[in-house]
């Protein structure tokens, strides 16, 4: 008997719907240290910088942050507003410094730390969903592209809680595609520029399996440039 009263709370547990599973979840993660102490310091850092408005701003995580943009981007105002460690919910609570700049297009990449957390699929796009929903409001002069999550390489072992998710990479960025699509925002799958044969980050462009080598960053601005985003 006890046994099936503890299976009819798991089912119930599992059934609960998608809406108190995005609150549920977005409670959780309101209130955990989501942040390093590498976020304090690079926000002392971005405050110290000349507030000149109508840049190209990319915003992200340490995949963003390692980005050399201004010297890929030469002659082009350049602002590199990755944190390293950052998740979602993260760039939602340090909006107000990006909306102060009022770039003249904002890239965002989020999501792989948030994985490599184990927030919901859902949970990550929510709360895209919530960043583009305020830029549109707050700077609806800025033009907004949802750059997809990369793939991972797991031959690597420094960030092991984050090789074994490529499906919900997969399963995320899917999700990413339909918030911009409901938002009327440009979706920029990356994804498939960066697999080898077998689906997984190729070798020559990382040295972590994670993060991306100048090659990679090149990759990534050629392709930019080619669709005319840049």
């Amino acid at each position: 008997m006890k046994t099936f009263a503890l299976l009819c709370f798991i089912m119930c547990l599992t059934h609960l719907s998608h809406s108190q599973d995005l609150v549920t979840h977005q409670r959780v993660f309101d209130t955990i240290p989501y942040i390093p102490a590498h976020h304090a310091n690079r926000l002392e850092i971005f405050k110290k910088e000349a507030m000149n408005k109508g840049s190209i701003l990319f915003l992200g995580n340490s995949i963003t942050e390692g980005g050399p943009w201004a010297e890929l981007l030469e002659g082009k105002d350049v602002v590199n507003r990755g944190i390293g460690g950052d998740i979602a919910y993260g760039i939602l609570k340090r909006l107000d410094e990006v909306i102060e700049r009022v770039p003249s297009k904002l890239f965002l990449m989020i999501g792989i730390n948030d994985i490599g957390q184990d927030i919901p699929d859902p949970v990550i796009a929510d709360n895209v969903r919530k960043i583009i929903q305020r830029v549109q409001k707050e700077i609806p002069s800025t033009q907004i592209y949802i750059q997809s999550i990369l793939p991972v390489n797991p031959e690597y072992r420094g960030f092991p809680q984050h090789y074994d998710k490529q499906y919900h990479v997969l399963m995320t960025n899917q999700l990413l595609f339909k918030v911009a699509l409901e938002a009327d925002i440009t979706f920029i799958n990356l994804f498939p520029l960066f697999l080898d044969s077998r689906q997984r980050l190729r070798e020559e462009l990382t040295d972590d399996g994670l993060h991306l080598n100048k090659k990679g960053y090149e990759i990534w601005v050629e392709h930019l440039k080619k669709m005319s985003y840049l």
